[in-house]
């Protein structure tokens, strides 16, 4: 399935992209199904995450995506701390 239609692809990818780590946190606590409707398909769509022996888990690039919110995250508090 390709990413939904209901918002144009830069936009839907940045919804998405703000909605990692969330969601990688419901896929950790064995809550998926509070993931929002559709975004599993867009995610799996833009290879950030896969189906693996009827597990969700990210691919080499979801981690890679994860790593670097992590890392903007942790610039924007350390500027707020300063």
């Amino acid at each position: 399935m390709a990413l939904s239609a209901s918002l144009p692809a830069a936009t839907r990818r940045d919804v998405l992209r703000d909605e990692l780590l969330a969601t990688v946190s419901l896929l950790k606590q064995r809550r998926a199904a509070e993931i929002a409707e559709g975004f599993v398909d867009d995610y799996i769509a833009l290879h950030w995450m896969e189906w693996h022996g009827g597990s969700l888990r990210l691919t080499t690039t979801g981690e890679n995506v994860c790593r670097h919110l992590k890392a903007l995250l942790s610039r924007s508090t350390d500027r707020k701390a300063a």
